[in-house]
């Protein structure tokens, strides 16, 4: 029996033995892509290809693609672990021709691999395919812009390698035909099915047909015919058909395995038993569910789902509330969940991260390098998910209390005492029906699963809401199998369409906030010219380069002319093209005579694969034909080069200081600067920037070579040269290398210095966090370093002007310190100032709150004339300014005390606002509170307030009125006492 590593190699090695290049997995992340969340697809990486975008030196591949399907368009999270074939993570094997061979090849290659005995050696018997054949042809030729009729030649094919009449069938637009986008390559598909018994009916059925949908027959490889080019109004004949076909790794190695699911493949039972063995789980419980139920086996949930999350991590995603970040956090709390169904609650996941890299490292083996860091990014994630997890359940409780309390209000009097009389029985709690029996209200004791109970003895039955479980399902990561089982627990009917409303929703939501536009084909006027000749590596100047098309407004045109904007594209040019995180050369080019700036030159990019596009602004006209001398900006050219050298030195360094798990999330290199986001989990600590910044300039100093080796193979350049890649950036099977001694190796198609020594200097000038998980340095060089330096020379100037000499700047006459001392950099000079100034400013705080406080008491000495007796309660009201509250409580204690027992009002104006503060003894704060008393004053200077019965403050903005305020107080406290 084959095992899934054999079944992946063995695919691969027949299109191989066909003429097709191996072509490694692409990111899960795709590359220069935004219509795309994860890939999902064998084609992502071959999309440019196919579109005309791109063109590569081979016109056969074969991969087996790492997807993912969770989240956007194409989303199987929910359906893991409740059928034997859904996957969030899977492999999908395949073989594309780019405009190659077609049918005629397609189809018998794709029969031989699945049928013969030297393959698969799979019987034919149970094998079915499906042509493309709309029943409504009308209906179908109108959506997609060509007559529409079966695909005989298909047909005709399938029957030349033997496949019999009656196991051909027919499928619509819906299964059958295949579309990129609304516009672009699309065409007809066939598909292989593959009869699994009838153990595999869901349904149970026996004796079925081909076509029934009860999972005995299942989907084994799609064979996409794309012959069509759908643009807006009309589709047309592609010149070249091209062939993308896809089979499931997954799906074949149980067909191969002689199992119905996928989870019973050595692709999974592995990680399954692994995770039993984290959880405490019984794997024969486990798996006796998994087979007689039709629940998600949570064990299943956990194998699928640290395969997903392991590579995810490995690809640079990290957990966060947004975008592919946020579906990677779902994916993670739905594992954690199901272990704490299988009662871990403690961390777990991380441990599965290993077993994973074990189970796939011969396929994949940069999961050798990424599994601690994985590992880690899993495990902090686990911690932070159990407070939340936690507050989850809580509020679960909450809910189904609340599904029980809206039931128990939609009942009458005599249904409520039926309820309660079943309770008195049970001997539980009546508090919830006797409140409401009389309409009263208070606290209550919620007895849930009796009262459910007897609810459902008189015929009502409690319904949990679908968008309240879609808010916990949502905010919380509550997997919803796991709120219908609590939910069903309690004897609570579960709100399915509206959880279902809940999630379009919130998918409509989703789709409106990625930004992402479908890709078009390539413009006509780019996609028809050769590739441009790039000389930018060895000079910065080309002369007689021809004007092969000017671009004006979206369309070619023959001509600029003076002052018109556009874009030129040159049969060969020395400007760089954007690319890596390297922004495009900038610079001028000259007519004919040498000497005459006929446009400057803004930018460069790539509209097509190996097509510059140069942005320029006219001075002279320009015409299509003209020859020009291309001159590169030196000056911002050379920054850049050292900015980009830098770079890799700073990636190097990282990884030295703080490990091997620093992983590149973007960059930016520019003339001025340069920002490099790498993953770490914490912040990095200013004596760790001292070390990378020290190693770093270390290498410039040394004044290493940097080392180019051009047209290396992919797998050498990562396997021998251990090059590291850049994050986003798409490589051929040739790469270029950049090595810089033994400090640093990496694939890049950037500009850089000829030695280390021409950075001048790196200055590392801020750290911080750009999300959870991804941390940005940004950082100068040359001579951005040398105007930093002049700055900060500028500020010690300035602070050496304002800070006297301390005791550790005092020196010799010679220079040198004096015994014991250390002399201070200005930076600690100013520190130290700075804390003797706060010190100082400390010390008069005290003093003159001392002096308020002295006045203030003071003010009291001859207070008792201001005390009145108001039916017998001693009553003063007084004013204090320039108090703060803390000394008006202070003083209103005081003034408690002298009274003995009595009611004091104390009022206080400072910086325009009005304070007052009201205490009242504690033997009088039965007759008359503080906050009532402060709460009437207040409304006179236009405020309020409240308090404790014995003390309770207010404010108010009416400064004028605070004295007729004062005076009313004794009116107000006999008003209170009457």
């Amino acid at each position: 029996m084959l095992t899934g590593s054999e079944i992946r190699r063995k695919f691969l090695d027949f299109f191989i033995q066909k003429g097709h290049r191996e072509v490694h997995s692409s990111s899960l992340v795709p590359a220069n892509d935004p219509t795309l969340l994860f890939t999902n697809a064998g084609m992502n990486q071959f999309k440019d290809v196919f579109l005309g975008l791109e063109k590569r030196d081979y016109s056969r591949a074969t991969t087996s693609q790492k997807c993912v399907r969770a989240g956007g368009k194409h989303n199987d999270l929910e359906n893991v672990g409740f059928t034997n074939r859904h996957h969030t993570f899977f492999e999908m094997l395949g073989n594309f021709s780019f405009g190659d061979y077609f049918k005629d090849r397609a189809i018998p290659y794709a029969w031989e691999l699945i049928t013969s005995p030297e393959w698969f050696g799979i019987d034919k018997e149970k094998l079915y395919v499906t042509i493309f054949d709309d029943p409504e042809k009308a209906a179908a030729s109108r959506e997609l812009g060509f007559d529409v009729e079966r695909d005989r030649e298909a047909e005709q094919y399938w029957l030349g390698v033997g496949v019999p009449q009656e196991r051909i069938s027919p499928g619509g637009r819906k299964d059958n035909f295949w579309q990129m986008g609304d516009t672009g390559p699309c065409g007809p598909s066939s598909e292989i099915h593959y009869d699994m018994g009838v153990a595999a009916s869901d349904q149970g059925h026996t004796d079925c047909k081909f076509g029934c949908d009860c999972g005995r027959y299942v989907e084994l490889w799609n064979l996409v015919f794309m012959q069509y080019d759908r643009q807006p109004g009309f589709t047309a004949r592609l010149p070249k058909p091209s062939i993308d076909t896809g089979m499931g790794l997954e799906r074949i190695a149980a067909v191969l395995q002689g199992v119905i699911s996928n989870y019973e493949t050595d692709l999974f039972t592995p990680l399954i038993k692994r995770a039993a063995e984290l959880t405490g789980a019984s794997l024969k419980k486990e798996l006796d569910k998994e087979a007689h139920t039709k629940s998600a086996a949570s064990l299943r949930v956990i194998a699928d789902h640290s395969r997903a999350a392991t590579f995810l991590i490995s690809d640079g995603v990290i957990p966060s509330n947004e975008g592919r970040g946020y579906v990677l956090r779902k994916i993670i709390r739905r594992a954690i969940t199901h272990g704490r169904l299988l009662g871990q609650t403690k961390p777990f996941l991380n441990e599965v991260v290993f077993a994973v890299r074990d189970l796939m490292q011969d396929a994949y083996p940069e999961l050798n390098e990424s599994a601690e860091r994985v590992s880690k990014v899993v495990l902090v994630e686990e911690t932070r998910f159990a407070h939340t997890l936690d507050e989850g359940l809580k509020r679960l409780t909450a809910d189904l209390g609340h599904a029980v309390n809206s039931t128990l209000d939609g009942l009458t009097d005599q249904e409520l005492l039926q309820i309660r009389g079943r309770l008195q029985e049970r001997s539980e709690p009546t508090d919830v029906l006797d409140l409401r029996l009389t309409n009263s209200s208070g606290a209550y004791e919620l007895p849930l699963a009796a009262v459910v109970s007897a609810l459902r003895e008189i015929g009502k039955k409690p319904t949990y809401t679908g968008w309240l479980a879609f808010r916990l399902y949502d905010t919380f990561g509550m997997p919803l199998d796991f709120m219908q089982d609590a939910a069903r627990d309690q004897g609570i009917d579960f709100d399915h369409t509206g959880f279902d409303r809940a999630m379009a929703e919130q998918r409509e939501r989703a789709r409106a906030s990625w930004k992402g536009a479908a890709k078009q084909t390539a413009n006509p006027a780019y996609q028809q010219l050769p590739k441009s000749q790039f000389e930018g590596y060895r000079q910065t100047r080309s002369d007689n380069c021809e004007v092969l098309a000017i671009i004006k407004g979206g369309v070619g045109a023959q001509e600029l002319k003076p002052g018109d904007s556009g874009e030129i594209i040159l049969d060969h040019t020395p400007f760089y093209a954007e690319s890596g995180g390297q922004v495009g050369d900038r610079g001028w080019l000259y007519s004919d005579d040498h000497n005459t700036v006929v446009a400057e030159v803004t930018g460069c990019y790539y509209p097509v694969q190996g097509v510059r596009a140069h942005q320029v602004i006219a001075k002279q006209a320009i015409r299509v034909g003209q020859k020009v001398d291309a001159v590169v900006d030196t000056a911002i050219r050379e920054s850049t080069m050292r900015n980009h050298t830098a770079t890799h030195l700073l990636q190097a360094g990282l990884r030295e200081v703080l490990g091997k798990h620093v992983k590149q999330a973007g960059s930016l290199v520019a003339p001025n600067h340069l920002r490099f986001d790498f993953s770490h989990f914490t912040g990095v600590a200013e004596e760790e920037l001292q070390d990378i910044e020290d190693i770093i300039n270390k290498e410039v100093l040394r004044n290493e070579r940097v080392e180019v080796i051009e047209n290396v193979p992919i797998d050498v350049a990562v396997n021998e040269y251990h090059a590291m890649a850049l994050f986003g950036e798409k490589y051929g099977d040739r790469v270029r290398v950049i090595k810089i001694g033994d400090f640093s190796t990496e694939l890049c198609g950037g500009t850089h210095t000829a030695q280390t020594g021409e950075i001048g200097l790196i200055k590392i000038l801020k750290e911080g966090s750009v999300s959870s998980g991804v941390r940005r340095i940004e950082a100068v060089t040359g001579e951005g370093s040398l105007r930093h330096f002049r700055k900060d020379h500028e500020l010690e100037n300035v602070v050496a002007s304002l800070v006297g000499p301390t005791l550790s700047q005092k020196t010799r006459k010679d220079g040198a310190p004096s015994t014991g001392e250390i002399p201070a950099s200005p930076a600690e000079a100013l520190k130290l100032e700075l804390e003797k100034k706060d010190a100082e400013i400390k010390r008069l705080a005290r003093e003159l709150d001392q002096a308020r406080m002295k006045s203030a008491s003071s003010s009291t000495a001859n207070i008792s004339e201001k005390v009145k007796e108001v039916r017998g309660v001693k009553v003063l009201a007084h004013r204090v300014d320039n108090l703060e509250r803390g000394q008006l409580r202070m003083l209103v204690d005081q003034l408690r005390d002298k009274l003995g027992s009595g009611v004091v009002v104390v009022g206080s104006a400072a910086d325009g606002n009005v304070s007052l503060i009201a205490g009242v003894t504690k033997d009088l704060t039965s007759r008359i509170q503080a906050g009532k008393v402060v709460g009437a004053v207040a409304e006179k200077v236009g405020g309020k307030g409240g308090g404790r019965p014995d003390l309770a403050e207010a404010g108010g903005k009416d400064l004028a009125a605070l004295d007729s305020a004062l005076a009313s107080v004794y009116n107000v406290v006999e008003s209170l006492l009457t």
